[in-house]
């Protein structure tokens, strides 16, 4: 793409208006600033689009949002007429502009005659891939960033399953994206658009009757109720009004919420970043909680289908337990409450990612249960989960990932903070009427079932430099693999692109279950994994670390010593 061509050709558009031509006119002469919005448009992928808000092709905006919509809409009607009049929901969350992007996404859909339905108002991203299920649409659109930064927005894209767009659709949506041009490719009139319907407290109910179905230990709570204590925020997104009204549903009786927060604001004025991963944003919640001797605090990012907690570690202060350690926790907890409530299926089963704590297949493993990995990203989970399921090989009772996902019940394909944050607290609940915080449970845990210890380290590479960084360093490894890291003898060495494993001491080459995506691991021989992967989503390259060892001092010594190699990957 000629960037100064493009930029010229938006310049003169009169589509655009007098405050965005203001805003292009404003970088006349910054030639870097004019390629880094125009050298390309924003790519497609599985999980639709992400970038900063602003004019450009390579922004998110109304015209980037109605660009995709075409494409994907071209997707639709190539289904065929039986498929495009089951129609497309459309959902939003609480960013600047996400439902001005909604809207547009809907106009363009109706004026290529595909149905709409559409949140009356901002909605968790559970509700969308519910929605998608329960009225039969053949696919979904979420205008959302998640848990980013305020100044970036997002367009997720789901088919019929309720789960993110599959590869060849994501594929040959993208195709079609190149082919059309970004301002005058979409369809914005015609003379029967379809018609256009409002979801709103109905579909509400339905999904929260599905949510509250997922209880399993009711009693749990009602034993503890009067004395016990919880703080939610919703960090200014939409979570605020469904998940307080389930926990009242699950008969908890102190709900005390973060009021600064509960407030709708696409700025995230009172948090740095609104996501529940950074301790640092509970600064509000954890003031509250020690004033009212609360017993645990519960978050849900913005779009709330991520989920964190702190726990009162019995002093009156509050400790952030990671998404390993809160999925660890629910699922032993699960496989417990479904066991002393009769609700274990046969056949059970636990998903996670290849990047989620190993402590996850002790556990299910231990308890009787299998433990299947996916790649990241719930489109993943999800299609195991129906693999199992339709072929009559498993049930699985809990999906999740590292990075505060969770995922239960059958009547979503995705993340989900709105259950999640019903069944952490019931196991809360249930914890505080054995006399122990959640805390004393992971302590517990790992007296039961071994130590371990994860960390995340997050390579940021930003700009146009960065993408070319990303791909240099996942070629370096792929060109030299390592066969010490940090001292420590490897193992194998796996690539998920190919799926190959190599014997680093023998030289033998096997292959894996899983391929097709750009991921390294390697198995060393202390018994850590180390994983390599760029984000899909954002300019970085994630380096997991998943430690084992005798004792948590142990654990944290080898996180620590493969911690000072991920970051002198960057250099």
């Amino acid at each position: 793409m000629d960037f100064m061509k493009e930029y010229q050709k938006w310049l003169d558009s009169d589509l655009l208006t007098a405050e965005e031509h203001a805003e292009l006119s404003a970088i006349q002469g910054d030639e870097k600033e004019i390629e880094s919005r125009f050298f390309a448009q924003l790519s497609f992928g599985t999980a639709g689009l992400r970038g900063t808000m602003g004019m450009g092709t390579y922004r998110m905006n109304i015209y980037t949002v109605r660009h995709a919509t075409q494409a994907f809409a071209q997707v639709i009607l190539a289904e065929g007429p039986e498929a495009v009049q089951r129609g497309v929901a459309v959902c939003y969350d609480c960013r600047n502009h996400s439902d001005e992007f909604a809207q547009a996404a809907a106009q363009v859909l109706s004026c290529n005659g595909i149905p709409v339905r559409i949140f009356e108002s901002l909605r968790p991203t559970p509700e969308l891939s519910f929605a998608i299920r329960e009225y039969g649409c053949i696919a979904g659109i979420n205008v959302t960033a998640s848990h980013n930064p305020k100044e970036y927005n997002g367009y997720k894209v789901y088919w019929e399953d309720g789960a993110q767009l599959p590869p060849r659709h994501a594929d040959e949506v993208a195709k079609i994206m190149e082919e059309l041009d970004v301002l005058t490719g979409p369809v914005l009139s015609c003379a029967a658009p379809a018609p256009v319907t409002a979801m709103g407290q109905e579909t509400d109910e339905k999904f929260l009757s599905n949510v509250m179905a997922q209880v399993n230990d009711k009693a749990a709570v009602e034993k503890v109720a009067d004395t016990f204590k919880m703080v939610y925020t919703p960090f200014h997104g939409t979570g605020y009004k469904l998940i307080p009204e389930a926990l009242k549903r699950l008969g908890m009786k102190h709900v005390i919420c973060v009021p600064e927060q509960m407030v709708i604001d696409g700025d995230f004025p009172t948090v740095v970043s609104p996501n529940p991963e950074n301790p640092e944003g509970f600064y509000l919640a954890v003031d509250i909680a020690k004033r009212e001797g609360a017993d645990f605090i519960l978050g849900s990012d913005p779009d709330a289908d991520r989920v964190g907690i702190m726990v009162n570690t019995g002093n009156g202060e509050f400790k952030v337990l990671t998404g390993n350690q809160t999925g660890v926790l629910l699922l032993d907890y699960l496989i417990g409450a479904m066991k002393r409530t009769g609700k274990l299926p046969e056949k059970p089963v636990a998903l996670k990612t290849i990047v989620t704590t190993e402590m996850a297949r002790k556990v299910a493993e231990v308890n009787g249960l299998q433990c299947f990995d996916t790649f990241t990203g719930f489109k993943f989970l999800a299609q195991k989960k129906d693999q199992l399921e339709s072929s009559g090989a498993g049930n699985v009772i809990m999906s999740y990932e590292e990075s505060y996902g969770y995922m239960l019940g059958s009547y979503v394909r995705d993340k989900d903070a709105v259950t999640a944050a019903v069944e952490l607290t019931e196991m809360a609940a249930w914890y505080a009427g054995q006399g122990m915080t959640l805390y004393d449970a992971l302590l517990a845990l790992y007296e039961k079932y071994g130590f371990y210890s994860e960390r995340t380290l997050n390579l940021v590479m930003p700009g146009l430099d960065g993408l070319k960084k990303m791909a240099q360093l996942m070629a370096g490894l792929r060109e030299k693999p390592p066969v010490e890291i940090a001292g420590v003898a490897v193992s194998e060495q796996k690539d998920y692109q190919d799926g190959s494993v190599v014997c680093v001491a023998c030289g033998k080459k096997s292959a894996m279950e899983l391929s097709g995506s750009n991921v390294l691991r390697y198995e060393m021989a202390d018994g850590t994994s180390l994983i390599v992967r760029p984000s899909g989503t954002e300019p970085k390259v994630k380096v997991y670390i998943l430690a084992n060892g005798a004792n948590q001092a142990a654990c944290s010594e080898k996180v620590e010593k493969y911690a000072a190699w991920a970051e002198s990957l960057k250099a």
